[in-house]
Order: structure tokens, then sequence, then C-alpha cells
């Protein structure tokens, strides 16, 4: 019988399934939406047991879809967004939520309310911020847990467990409660490369308790992404998702990692040359973007996440950068400019989305798409900046706007905003560079790296090449190389990586006039960038 692997991926608005192969075909992939809630003050809230029903759903009809026998999953990998996950023994919710509402305990990833709290952290000084960039962000893990304690105690003190999104659907699969080395690292300040968790950081930041428990609410047991938990799949998650008891599942990654080793690996049609993965980039382009480089020793850069040992690939450091908007605030931009309904009805009136059609539009102007942004530079830092600044008080910024009100307009708006995405990436290779983390070609995934526009507006703006996978699902695949090194049919990450992932297309940046169009746009957005944090000074 042939062995087959599930990815699974929780992402901010779906849970998702892919079935694939032993050398990394996608079979099948299944969806499923998940309830999130929003509220004033930056609040971002989901429930764990809609997570968990919607991945429950999302497996079933992903096997199913494939025509395959459910006995033949081999191994399962999960991957989700860096989402704090708040349970009792038996799984049960305990809300992180004012609301009331008792199933809202998830604080989803984008979720800016400890702000106060990463501020206070970050004046402590402290050692293990030397592994975050020189700073946390409210979007970790120690920031949440202190709001948390001071505004929610009778909840905080309930909770039994804390968890990573992607720690807690292991959890829920096998009963094991080992975390990932990847989510602990880059999210809750372990420190991999010496194997232990700093207790007088918790301490000193007031979060004696967890340190006074022994630390069992947040992890004690830390291991390799990819290793095998537990006895495998419950007989409870075993009926959730109709598989067999016991099937494999590998410790997890965060959604972005997994569509690190999903690309980072891939290897070009008939190449028989070993790669060096230390020269690449992975770039994985969604709601969020997320930048990820490997290195063989550690290397500081600051305003970068990391380093991280052993938190994507084992063995090798990691530094991690990107934007905390990226696809959402493409989105958002579009919708702020006066056309945007009336074109929005003529896009889904041809079955396309309001950023699907003017993808479209701009794509017709081959490579001269770039130059329709005209004088528009966009500086999309709707969310602030991650990296390499690591500012979430930055906003965006936008200049050389008219009182054009045509489609035109907004498709010039759409291709400023794309190129702001790709000049904010080029600073992060620029403070690698100085580093002496050299990229070579950065590898794409996420949804929006299924557009050829899109890939060729990221090699121009960045000047370095850009390569597709042929995976339509790089994340999917990651996780599910998770799974196949769980149930040993890969003796490591590094293997599967180059076994299930093939480059697509390598897409060169411009030249010559375009490329000093480019320079030129690049410089503008800086000046853009630095005006906007003296108008903050000033205001």
């Amino acid at each position: 019988m042939a062995r087959h692997f599930l990815g699974i991926d929780v992402g901010t608005g779906s849970a998702r399934t892919g079935v694939f192969s032993e050398t990394g075909d996608l079979l099948s992939s299944a969806k499923h939406p998940i309830a999130i809630w929003h509220e004033a003050g930056g609040v971002v809230e989901q429930s764990s047991e809609d997570i968990w029903q919607a991945v429950s759903r999302s497996v079933r009809q992903a096997v199913k879809d494939a025509g395959i026998d459910p006995a033949s999953i081999a191994g399962i990998g999960c991957t989700a967004t860096c989402s704090l996950v708040a349970v009792l023994e038996d799984a049960r919710p305990v809300s992180v939520s004012t609301s009331g509402n008792a199933s809202r305990n998830v604080i989803v990833w984008m979720d800016h309310r400890a702000v106060a709290e990463a501020d206070e952290i970050n004046a402590g000084g402290h050692g293990v911020l030397n592994y975050v960039g020189g700073r946390i962000s409210p979007e970790m893990q120690t920031p949440k847990l202190l709001w948390l304690k001071r505004h929610l105690p009778e909840q905080y003190h309930a909770a039994t467990h804390f968890f990573d999104l992607s720690d807690f659907l292991t959890w829920r699969a096998t009963g094991s409660l080992s975390r990932s080395v990847c989510t602990v690292t880059c999210k809750w300040t372990y420190l991999a490369h010496q194997g232990r968790w700093d207790v007088d950081y918790f301490r000193s930041i007031g979060l004696e308790d967890l340190v006074a428990g022994g630390l069992k609410r947040i992890g004690t047991d830390i291991v390799i992404p990819g290793a095998a938990l537990g006895t495998g799949l419950s007989s409870q998650a075993a009926a959730d998702f109709g598989l067999l008891v016991g099937t494999p599942v590998g410790a997890a990654l965060i959604d972005a990692h997994a569509g690190g080793i999903g690309t980072l690996g891939a290897v070009e049609d008939g190449a028989s040359d070993a790669i060096s993965i230390g020269r690449r980039l992975a770039y994985i382009f969604g709601t969020s973007a997320c930048s990820m480089a490997t290195t063989e020793q550690p290397t500081f850069v600051d305003g970068v996440w990391g380093p991280y040992f052993s938190a994507m690939v084992p063995g090798l450091w990691l530094n991690e950068g990107g934007q905390s908007a990226a696809g959402a605030a493409i989105d958002h931009l579009v919708t702020m400019h006066p056309a945007a309904a009336e074109i929005k009805a003529r896009a889904n009136a041809e079955g396309l989305s309001l950023v699907g059609y003017l993808e479209r539009a701009a794509a017709r102007a081959g490579d001269n798409a770039a130059d329709l942004a005209g004088s528009i530079i966009v500086v999309p830092e709707f969310l602030g900046n991650r990296a390499p600044f690591a500012d979430p008080d930055a906003r965006a910024l936008i200049a050389g706007l008219t009182l054009d009100d045509d489609e035109t307009s907004l498709v010039a708006l759409y291709v400023a905003g794309l190129a702001g995405l790709g000049y904010g990436l080029r600073q992060l290779l620029d403070a690698l560079a100085d580093k002496a983390i050299d990229v070579d070609l950065i590898m794409a995934s996420g949804g929006a790296a299924n557009s050829p526009l899109v890939l060729q507006m990221i090699a121009d703006t960045t000047s370095t090449a850009v390569a597709s996978v042929t995976s339509p699902e790089p994340v999917l695949l990651g996780a599910a190389m998770l799974g196949a090194v769980a149930a040993g049919f890969y003796p490591d990450i590094a293997k599967a990586m180059t076994v299930m992932s093939q480059i697509e297309k390598v897409y060169c940046p411009a030249l010559g006039a375009a490329r000093e169009r480019h320079d030129r746009h690049y410089q503008a957005f800086q000046l853009l960038q630095q005006t906007g944090r003296k108008l903050r000074d000033v205001i």
C-alpha cells in the first residue's frame, strides 16, 4: 500500500488539510472556516474548540477527496499561527476575553493588547531579548501572559496549560504535553541553544508563578520539529479525524516556518548539485509576511528576531523578520480608494475578488506593470514594523495621491502597495547583508506567491531572484514533511526537504532603467518612512 502524509495548517481565517504522496505531490486539500472576533484596542480572539472542529472537518474532507484508504495515512504534521491558547486539563477553554464569552480562549497572533506589557519588558534590558532582535513584540507570548495575569487574573490562574496553537493541536491529537522547540524558542523566549528556560526572566517580569509551578503550564519537555509524539493519534482524535489510532504525529512548526521547510530545500528539475539553504530566504506572503534565513553560526541582527537554534531546520540557526500586515495591508489599502466599491462589484460579477481583479489589470502591462504606480509611494505599515525596526507603533503612510477616482488610479495604488511591501523586504535583506547573511534566492510561498505578477514585483523591488515551487501548498507540504519524519519514512527534515519539494520557476530582477527606477523609489520609500517617525515624535 502506498503511504500518504497529512499536513494540517490553522491560519487566521481557516483550518486546512492537505494529503501528500511520499514525494510531495498534493493529492487533495480541504479547508473549513474558523470564527474570529475583533474588539477595540487591538483585541483579536478565537476559540480552540471551534478550531479543532474545523481541523477535524478539513481532515475528513481532504482524505475523502483524495480517494484513498484512510489506513494509508502514515504520518501527520501540524502547523498554525503563533496564537496563545488557554485550557484546562480536559481541554475545556479558559477565556482570555473581557467579552464574557467563555469559548474565546485564544489570543490571536495579531492581537496587540499587550503593547504596554511589551514596552515594560523591553525597558528591563533582559538578556533573553538579545535573541528576539533586542525587543520583544506584543505578538509574542510572554507579554500576552503578563496582560492576562494583570487584567484577567482569575482566568490566568485557572488555566492548567498555556499552549502555542501549533502545540495545542498536537496535544489534542496525541495527549502529549511536549512542545516544539520552534514555538517556545521563537515566541516564548526558550533558549534552545542552552536547552533551558531563563527562570530569572520570568521572575523579573512578574510571571514568577510560572517558575514556582515548575514551568509545567508552558512546557518542560521540548522536542525538535518532526519528533514523534507520544503513541501517536489518540482514540478520540482518531475518531474525530476518521483515521487509525496510533498514526504517528510529528512535533509541530509555526505556519510560516512550515512554509520555510516546504520551500528552502527545493531543487530544480534534474539538478544534482547540493544546494546551500544558507544563501536562501524563505518568504511566506499571506495575511502577514514572514522572512526566514538560516545560518550555521548565531548571527545577531538588530530588529530581526533570533538567532533561534533548531527552530526551523534542526541544527541550524534562524533569523526571522517580516511584517504583521502584508496581504491584509493590500486588502485594506485598496478598499480605501473611492472607486473600490464600484470596482469590487465589477470584480464579483466576474467571479473575482477586488485584489484579483486589480492583479489581472496590472498584469496586462507586462514588464511595465511597476510603472503603473506612477509617483505614488506606500509604506504599508498598518500594524507597525516587525523588522528590521521592531517598531509596533509605526503606521502606514502614502505619498503622491491625487483626486483621481477611476479604475486606473486604483490599479496604481494597488501596484504601489505591492512595491511598498517589496521595499520593506529589501530593507530586511540590507540588514541581513550588513551582518554577512547574503541572500541569492528568495523562496516564495503563501497565497500571494501564487501570482506571477507578485513574484516578479518582489524580484524587481528587492533586486533579488525569486523562486516559486511546484507545490501549490508549500505550508501544508512543510507540515506533511513533519508527519513523514515522525513516521520514520525520512530520517530527518533536511532529507524530506530535498525530496518532497521542487523549484517551478525563477523570476530574475529587472535590470537597466527599470532597476534604476526601483532604486529611486526605494530611496523615496525610506525617506517617507523616516518622515513618519519624525511626525510621530512631533505629534
